[in-house]
């Protein structure tokens, strides 16, 4: 049985995009860290491409942890985060729900780079929902809410815990996400 965190090929190629569109936003976070590493940027490139219909899934669940190890040389929080945004954009093609994750980790590495500003997360959540089509509020609106499905990254983990899950939260709440 497939998890309804996965969704569809069509949806999740309409999420992909977005969700590189998230990770780029702040790849220039670790990229002033690690401006020779070029595998989250590879990654983001990737997503783009499978969104575009120019890879297939398989190939690219083979490579969706690739940009996660970029994360290792990073050398702070906020490096570490945009590193992981671009890994859960090119996990999409994967499983659907990671175009959250890519989301919440560039929310998070955005707050992490601005310490002294508390509203630097819901600011960087409104910039995200601000980039979303119609298509990609529809998609998203078809994963289960934060927590409520054991079969993902959406379960009660990672993603469910601190600042990653409050940006997911205050997404799913934008989009009126049922649950």
């Amino acid at each position: 049985m497939t998890s309804p965190q996965t969704l569809d090929d069509a949806d999740r190629r309409t999420v992909a995009d977005w969700a590189a569109e998230c990770a780029e936003h702040v790849l220039g976070l670790f990229e002033a860290e690690a401006p020779d590493d070029l595998r989250p940027r590879e990654a983001i490139e990737r997503a783009r491409a499978y969104a575009r219909g120019e890879l297939d899934a398989a190939g690219e669940i083979k490579r969706r942890f690739v940009a996660g190890r970029a994360a290792s040389v990073a050398t702070t929080p906020a490096g570490v985060s945009a590193a992981r945004a671009a890994a859960q954009a090119a996990a999409v093609a994967h499983v659907g729900s990671h175009a959250l994750g890519a989301a919440a980790y560039a929310a998070r590495a955005v707050a992490l780079a601005s310490p002294d500003d508390p509203r630097a997360l819901d600011d960087e959540v409104r910039w995200q929902l601000d980039r979303m089509t119609d298509d990609v509020r529809a998609a998203l609106r078809r994963l289960p809410r934060l927590g409520e499905d054991r079969s993902g990254p959406l379960g009660p983990g990672l993603l469910a815990s601190g600042m990653l899950g409050a940006a997911i939260r205050e997404i799913q709440d934008a989009l009126g996400t049922p649950g």
